[in-house]
């Protein structure tokens, strides 16, 4: 018994894995070839990509934003739960791994669902429309994070959800006096949203640290 969340080692970690992950053959592949790149560690946890689907389903979505898509293992897992009619927005910067994001939407018959828009986010996200996303998951550059709260708070419908990744960053948000621009945007989202009584509130040690807002 404990009153603290548990601290994961490779056995338990494999453990978790082994009693819960249900990825499909296909986002298992997208996987395997993502974490063969360069920047592979870019990749999302296969744990978080089932949980965020799970909230897809759980709160009906039909209209999903995500800013940062990479080679599009997040956005294959929420796509796929959302109704034939269901639309969802990527914002990434054009790079050779939209190709294999593209690819693997193709092999799962998900192309119709998800637009790529490629072109820095917050050049796009103002052109979007205000109170129409159900869910919201942001996983970007990291120095924009608070710009990325306010736009999603206007563009996510009341009750809506906004997810903010990586904001554990890897116990780097524990530094005094960072130097990284990133790391000191990713502690003030963190005091900020605590405060903000624009949204419940719910940070889970996810991956890296998964933030959970619903818009009040």
């Amino acid at each position: 018994m404990t009153n603290r969340t548990l601290n994961l080692d490779d056995a338990l970690y494999g453990y978790l894995l082994d009693v819960s992950l249900r990825e499909a053959p296909l986002l298992a592949r997208l996987r395997a070839e993502t974490l063969a790149l360069p920047m592979g560690r870019w990749q999302i946890a296969p744990e978080q990509g089932q949980f965020m689907a799970l909230l897809v389903k759980l709160i009906g979505a039909r209209r999903i934003l995500e800013v940062g898509t990479f080679t599009g293992y997040s956005a294959l897992c929420m796509a796929a739960q959302l109704p034939e009619d269901g639309r969802m927005v990527c914002c990434d910067l054009p790079g050779d791994y939209n190709a294999i994001a593209r690819r693997y939407w193709q092999e799962a018959g998900l192309c119709e669902r998800i637009e790529l828009r490629l072109a820095p986010a917050l050049d796009t996200l103002p052109g979007l429309e205000a109170d129409s996303f159900d869910l919201i998951f942001i996983d970007a550059d990291k120095a924009n994070y608070p710009a990325y709260l306010e736009e999603a708070l206007r563009l996510a419908r009341r009750g809506g959800l906004i997810l903010f990744d990586n904001v554990l960053w890897s116990g780097r948000v524990l530094e005094a006096d960072p130097d990284s621009e990133d790391t000191r945007a990713i502690q003030a989202l963190n005091r900020a949203l605590k405060d903000d009584d624009r949204v419940d509130l719910s940070l889970l040690p996810v991956g890296d640290g998964l933030t959970l807002c619903r818009k009040r």
